[in-house]
């Protein structure tokens, strides 16, 4: 393949450890182009990305309003490992130096890159004119509601950037002046309406300036404790880096998993940060299953998949023991899964007098490790295309 690439066809500003920061920190939003020169699809995206920039400027002239920026890989690995940048090209967008979790997926298209960066450039929040259009919100959604003063405010502002950072897992609005003044009783007021028409409002009341209290705030409410994993979202899950705590359950039990994210709340809740706590359609997901030698009919199942190998959490009928998920969780970061499914129980959980087993035998492969086709592994993609 021959290519040739010409720099001074646009402004893609070249990112690396000394600037990174501080230019990713003052764009409004920047999409990075993490590529490697050896990769032929990175050399086929260059000029493609470099006339989206051109098309985006010109709409967007204020260099900090969008920025189109790449990281050559393999010269600044360590920015690559800093991101989890594990295939090539990857697109990731940032806002205000935060990295969003979706990376982009669209069509590798001038008109598609552009499209999707004034999508990103439009306004999160749909503003209230009657505050009757609250009692009719989509109760089936996660719904944040500021009520503000004016709009030409730091409360509002910081609400902004909380919305765009988080507008594709709650729906933001917002209400100014006389329209919200029934309530703002205490000054400006941020609410959050959870799902189901019965549920009880919660109100935000930390500093509505203090950008880091209400975005954590506003994540815990719109970001579920335990979300379901699909073969849309399942790639961009493994792209957090953190290993899967899997309820598989039938999609009509919805018992099971209630029972599941009761016992994660109130047994597992500081391991949030350290794994991810996910459910699955035991139809949908029945490859996985058969790796732990599992079927549909022997659902609800509670596995482990570290991405290297999975592991069968013993029994579902003791999932509301105290302390035992908790534990399974806390074995899998001790190393303890993986070493007793090579040798056999650790003396200490061996009865006197009982042999310690040794297993020949490892745990059954990660199902989730990979998610992009490839000629070489099985992947979910492909199985998705054998259903």
């Amino acid at each position: 393949v021959s290519w040739v690439f010409n720099p001074t066809r646009s402004e893609i500003t070249s990112l690396d450890s000394g600037n990174i920061d501080d230019i990713l920190n003052n764009a409004d939003v920047a999409l990075v182009n993490f590529y490697a020169d050896w990769c032929r699809f990175s050399q086929m995206l260059h000029p493609i990305f470099e006339e989206a920039s051109n098309v985006i400027k010109e709409e967007y002239p204020d260099k900090n309003q969008v920025v189109f920026a790449r990281v050559d890989c393999d010269q600044h690995s360590d920015i690559a490992q800093r991101y989890r940048i594990s295939k090539y090209p990857t697109l990731k967008l940032f806002r205000n130096g935060m990295m969003m979790k979706r990376e982009y997926r669209g069509q590798r298209s001038v008109t598609a890159i552009a499209d999707y960066i004034r999508q990103q450039k439009s306004n999160p929040i749909r503003e209230v004119q009657d505050l009757e259009e609250i009692s009719s919100l989509d109760r089936s959604r996660r719904n944040i509601v500021g009520y503000f003063e004016q709009k030409d405010s730091d409360n509002y502002r910081t609400f902004e950037r909380v919305a765009n950072i988080l507008h594709d897992d709650c729906v933001f609005l917002s209400a100014f002046g006389a329209i919200s003044k029934p309530e703002r009783f205490s000054g400006d007021n941020v609410i959050y309406k959870p799902p189901g028409e019965n549920a009880p409002d919660m109100v935000y009341l930390g500093s509505l300036t203090n950008f880091d209290l209400i975005y954590a705030w506003t994540q815990d409410k719109c970001v579920p404790l335990v979300r379901e994993i699909t073969f849309e979202n399942g790639e961009e899950l493994t792209e957090e880096g953190l290993p899967f705590l899997i309820l598989f359950h039938m999609k009509d039990d919805l018992e099971s998993l209630e029972k599941f994210q009761q016992e994660v709340a109130r047994q597992l809740i500081s391991e949030k940060g350290t794994i991810n706590f996910l459910h699955a359609d035991c139809d949908k997901f029945r490859h996985p299953l058969l790796h732990i030698q599992k079927t549909p009919a022997d659902c609800p199942v509670i596995a482990i998949d570290s991405f290297r190998h999975m592991y069968v959490f013993p029994d579902f009928s003791d999932l509301s023991v105290p302390g035992k998920l908790k534990q399974f969780v806390l074995d899998l970061h001790s190393g303890k899964l993986h070493r007793e499914f090579h040798h056999g129980p650790d003396p200490t959980d061996v009865a006197p007098g009982q042999p310690i087993q040794d297993l020949a035998s490892s745990p059954p492969e990660s199902s989730f490790q990979k998610l992009a086709p490839s000629e070489h592994r099985y992947t979910l993609l492909r199985e998705k295309d054998e259903l």
